[in-house]
């Protein structure tokens, strides 16, 4: 199994100003923007630390994910969510050939956790020995910033503080979120049952 994202998050899309009224940062200077570059990144660490923790993207963008085999013959849970659409689902072969897979033989249903992937019929495509699935996917919540739920934007927000305090610190190896960042996402967090089968 391999994800990618097919779309970036713009620097345009990041809360650069709020996150610095967060901080408490000085205005009305001539440089006020100076650090921006420097927020930017911490923002950005911050976002992928917490989509991570949680499976959930707050920004929306489009994603790739390749499976080699289903986790189910008539269903194949997300590992992203929540997701809003599926562009496509195609075959590909093991001499690099490919069958797009008529939208009709599939649906999206949409859970908080756990998005599904699955036939209209009794089972999805069968996936050529060999060969894979890939499925494009648009996930996030809404279309912007504002739109993602509340605590976890304050969560992104509680942990880019803690990089930009502690940004000349050397990093700790397997060091755990910040305990305010870890409480926010917890309830977020994707239930793994069934030997994690989820994916």
């Amino acid at each position: 199994m391999m994800l990618m994202e097919q779309t970036q998050v713009s620097d345009a899309a990041l809360p650069v100003a709020e996150f610095r009224e967060h901080l408490q940062l000085g205005r009305g200077f001539a440089d006020d923007g100076l650090q921006d570059p420097v927020l930017l990144s911490l923002l950005r660490a911050a976002l992928v630390a917490v989509e991570g923790e949680t499976g959930k993207a707050l920004l929306p963008r489009a994603y790739r994910y390749v499976v080699t085999a289903w986790w189910d013959p008539a269903r194949q849970v997300l590992p992203v969510a929540p997701v809003s659409a599926i562009q496509s689902l195609t075959l590909e072969f093991l001499g690099g050939s490919t069958e797009v897979v008529a939208p009709e033989a599939y649906r999206l249903i949409e859970e908080t956790h756990a998005p599904v992937l699955a036939a209209v019929g009794l089972s999805l495509p069968v996936i050529p020995v060999g060969g894979h699935a890939e499925i494009v996917f648009d996930a996030g919540y809404g279309t912007d910033w504002a739109a993602a739920p509340a605590d976890l934007r304050q969560a992104v927000f509680l942990l880019a503080a803690h990089f930009y305090e502690n940004r000349s610190a050397l990093v700790e190896k397997g060091r755990a979120l910040p305990m305010g960042v870890a409480a926010i996402c917890a309830r977020y967090k994707p239930i793994r049952i069934f030997g994690g089968g989820r994916r």
